[in-house]
């Protein structure tokens, strides 16, 4: 029974996915005449979504449905008629600016008569957004310039996208990929995936967890209480989490990272300019490269390491304080009540 239960659920999903892969906009604006350079965008409920293409190809879909989440319980008359008694719907381009705001005409409306107002743009690959949603998600993709973007609720999808980017979601997570430049993105609660990117990397959350892939540049990550998972990082580091674990491998950078309770565990692959690690509580892993001049500084409740060769200083159960290789890079660790365990590679 359970088997057939799930059968019957898959196929819905299948024909849920076709049926939304189906669905016509409600209206199409062609844009191939048009010079645009800045976009516009504010709906309080849809999703927004802007794709770089090219000039011939630009344009803007309005897509609307009920907010009960029945795609086809409103014919499209019906829709055009509750649009102009409760919505104000404005799309139009102007000094190449093109410009979709779609607002309620009462703030307090009936709840039951609401519409989800969603906007895809194809616009020119160089592009300035200004764009908010009160609870849809927003995409970004192929796109280059100044990208300025907020949700209330959804999720972020950065994709293919250079300039400077800053988007805020207060609860929904963050998707960024194969992206560069500057880039600054902040949920309230939701996690953060980031792959394949380059640049000026600021990613903050007060929940969720991060995971850091194939990174290159000046990366800034947090988390209030998530998990910090990362590997294949260039270039210089900065991973904090106020509760949770660190797993960090494969790294050619200089590192800061901290937890206050969680374990951290470090693998380093090529050293950069520096290496501190800091933990109240809980244990630390680290690997690092033997063949390197070091200035070794470790803290802990009980400190294990493999042979120190070519070591001068001081070696007591709970503190090392000396040079490796006649010393260079300063390595840090500090563990606190945690135990700390050294492999030299």
């Amino acid at each position: 029974m359970k088997k057939y239960l799930l059968f019957l659920i898959l196929i819905a999903s299948v024909f849920l996915v076709q049926a939304q892969s189906k669905e016509e906009p409600y209206q199409t604006k062609s844009l191939a005449n048009e010079s645009i350079k800045n976009v516009k965008v504010e709906t309080s409920g849809g999703s927004i979504s802007v794709m770089g293409v090219s000039s011939s190809e630009s344009r803007i879909e309005v897509y609307v449905r009920p907010n009960n989440g029945k795609e086809n319980s409103l014919t499209k008359e019906e829709i055009q008629k509750r649009l102009s008694e409760d919505y104000d719907l404005n799309i139009s381009v102007s000094n190449n600016k093109l410009t979709a705001i779609a607002r309620p005409k009462e703030r307090n409306m009936n709840w039951k008569r609401a519409l989800n107002i969603s906007f895809k743009i194809y616009s020119p690959q160089t592009i300035t957004t200004d764009l908010s949603t009160s609870g849809g998600s927003i995409h970004l993709s192929n796109v280059t310039g100044l990208q300025d973007f907020t949700t209330s609720g959804g999720s972020l999808h950065i994709d293919k996208v250079g300039g400077e980017i800053n988007g805020r979601t207060s609860g929904g997570s963050i998707h960024l990929k194969d992206s560069k430049d500057k880039i600054d993105l902040s949920t309230s609660g939701g996690s953060i995936h980031a792959d394949n990117c380059s640049g000026e990397i600021k990613l903050t959350t007060s929940g969720g967890s991060l995971k850091l892939q194939d990174l290159k540049g000046q990366i800034k990550a947090s988390t209030s209480g998530g998990s910090v998972i990362g590997n294949t990082i260039q270039g210089e580091l900065s991973a904090h989490t106020s509760g949770g674990n660190i797993r960090l491998e494969d790294l050619s950078c200089s590192l800061e990272t901290s937890t206050s309770g969680g374990h951290i565990d470090v693998a380093i692959k090529e050293f950069g300019k520096y290496v501190t690690i800091t933990n109240s509580g809980g244990n630390i892993n680290l690997q690092i490269p033997n063949n390197k001049g070091i200035d070794l500084k470790l803290r802990g409740d009980k400190i294990n390491t493999t042979t120190l060769t070519n070591f001068s200083g001081s070696v007591e159960d709970d503190e090392i304080d000396g040079k490796l290789n006649g010393g260079g890079i300063p390595v840090t660790v500090r563990a606190g009540s945690g135990r700390i365990q050294l492999a030299m590679k």
